[in-house]
């Protein structure tokens, strides 16, 4: 069996045992770039219910990602191996990746990042003057809607969740058991962690026994759809 994961820091495990997102920012492990790192990882959700289940883990999910590159890499992904399950955290509504000389770069709201390129920098003023959080929501919505669609259309079961954003604005689809409450602001990942008592870091991460948690309300929903 083939558990995928993708998604942001939260479904790389970032700083679930330690204080790093990226495998690069550990010395030891620099040369493995942005991936998560490999003791984060096996801290993380996913690792957990692919133990649980007996599976092989593949995590594509990165630190500060986009749903664009999550959809872009979970279809990468599945043209060559087809799995068992997949499961997608989806980040913040405002992200974006733009190309720039054959790379991607992930642009979030949170400030210019020390690693893009200058060339950005008034593309990236004009990106924060015109976000309106409203018609990000109804992109991002209709974005993953589409993709929820085409995964039924290949017939993969998927579980979704949101980690840190809701749909709560917008017109309630029928996901059929695929996407947990999406438009509950209450049941994104990090508000039932926090409800559950937990207490994430000021990186808004939560450590390995919040992905404990995670795991145990995840599995149910999703064996229910396997």
């Amino acid at each position: 069996m083939i558990l995928y994961v993708n998604g942001d820091s939260h479904s790389a495990g970032a700083e679930a045992v330690n204080d790093y997102c990226f495998a690069e920012d550990d010395s030891l492990y620099y040369n493995l770039g942005r991936i998560p790192h490999p003791d984060n990882e096996k801290a993380s959700y996913g690792c957990l219910i692919a133990n649980e289940l007996g599976a092989i883990l593949h995590c594509d999910a990165e630190s500060g990602s986009s749903n664009d590159r999550i959809i872009r890499t979970t279809k990468e992904y599945i043209k060559e191996t087809t799995p068992d399950a997949i499961i997608i955290g989806w980040s913040t509504h405002e992200r974006e990746e733009w190309l720039y000389k054959d790379r991607l770069y992930q642009i979030d709201a949170g400030g210019f990042g020390f690693d893009w390129p200058e060339v950005f920098k008034e593309k990236y003023k004009l990106y924060i003057a015109r976000i309106k959080w409203s018609e990000c929501e109804r992109r991002e919505h209709e974005k993953i809607w589409n993709f929820h669609k085409e995964l039924q259309e290949l017939k993969i079961p998927h579980l979704f969740f949101n980690t840190f954003n809701d749909f709560t604005n917008q017109p309630m689809e029928d996901w059929e058991n695929c996407f947990i409450e999406p438009y509950d602001p209450e049941m994104t990942y990090y508000n039932y962690l926090k409800n559950q008592g937990l207490t994430a870091l000021p990186s808004y991460h939560y450590r390995a026994d919040g992905h404990r948690k995670w795991a145990e309300f995840l599995l149910p929903h999703l064996t229910k759809i396997l």
